[in-house]
């Protein structure tokens, strides 16, 4: 590894912690000016119990003593606090004990996305303007084109109240079956669609031509040389998509009643939990700041003539 790259990686890195912080700083600023409190739902709490409960959990300080004490905990010990509504448990808890399913569905759904979508894009630009390329991205167009709650819920009338094919409880492990499909149909019809035009304008270049000429077997242009430099855009898109994958569709969870990160999350909106909201976004927000990373760090794997400049 070169100067050139260890000096790169040490930005990217720095730039990385920089995105992380202004996302802490601006969720606890916005989370503590929007009106009311964690408190006002509280059935006939007294004046006197709400000032009890402040003190306790430290809202009645100073905003800036607050920010700093928030912020030291999440650099010390990585610890966002307790969860205002869920007493007795820690908001770090919460959110990794939610992660553990979202986890599951989001990696699962990922996987299926990458290898699908490679191999329909590969196959559409091997047979293009042909009858499978057309079949393919008419299926592909459909699926970006349709909103993920519609085919969700299209899935679980057809799968597993009409024929009954799949339980409808995320709760299970069968029940996590079409709640992966549904994750996965969108991100896999992108990856369809990067990999298509980017292996068609690879099967252009001439160093493709060369090769064909001098008799290098069809299979080896393909995985060797066309394949493989097309993958840039689909790791583009892949680093990012992975980590909104992961930390679990809002919707998708509701509707096939997931007990994921999703449903924490919104919960704790509706409960006005400001240590759970803010907790749970900074870590949605770290998984897309490291993925992006990662990312840029795989180009150089992926295409050595990449320079980090």
């Amino acid at each position: 590894m070169n100067t050139k790259t260890v000096g790169y990686i040490i930005k990217r890195i720095l730039l990385a912690v920089l995105t992380i912080w202004v996302v802490i700083t601006v969720t606890f600023f916005v989370m503590h000016a929007v009106p009311g409190g964690p408190f006002n739902s509280e059935k006939a709490i007294t004046p006197a119990a709400k000032q009890a409960l402040e003190a306790k959990y430290g809202l009645n300080k100073p905003l800036m003593e607050q920010y700093v004490t928030y912020l030291k905990g999440i650099i010390t010990e990585f610890d966002f606090g307790p969860s205002l509504k869920l007493r007795g448990r820690q908001v770090t808890d919460i959110v990794f004990d939610g992660m553990k399913t979202s986890a599951t569905l989001g990696l699962a759904a990922a996987l299926i996305a990458l290898i699908f979508g490679v191999f329909l894009g590969a196959a559409a630009a091997l047979n293009r303007n042909r009858f499978a390329d057309r079949v393919i991205m008419v299926l592909t167009t459909a699926f970006v084109s349709m909103p993920s709650f519609i085919m969700g819920t299209l899935l679980l009338f057809l799968l597993s109240v009409r024929f009954m094919i799949f339980p409808a409880n995320g709760a299970t492990a069968g029940g996590l079956v079409l709640p992966i499909i549904t994750l996965s149909l969108s991100p896999m019809s992108h990856i369809t669609r990067l990999t298509r035009s980017s292996m068609l304008d690879v099967l252009d270049q001439d160093y493709i031509r060369t090769a064909k000429a001098k008799g290098v077997s069809k299979w080896k242009i393909i995985f060797g040389h066309a394949l493989k430099n097309s993958l840039i855009p689909v790791i583009t898109y892949f680093g990012p998509m992975l980590a909104y994958i992961v930390t679990g569709s809002l919707v998708i969870e509701q509707i096939f009643a997931v007990p994921g990160i999703g449903r924490s999350f919104v919960k704790c909106i509706i409960n006005r939990d400001y240590p759970l909201i803010m907790g749970t976004t900074i870590i949605l927000s770290i998984l897309i700041v490291v993925m992006n990373l990662v990312s840029d760090i795989l180009y150089k794997v992926v295409d050595p003539r990449i320079n980090f400049e």
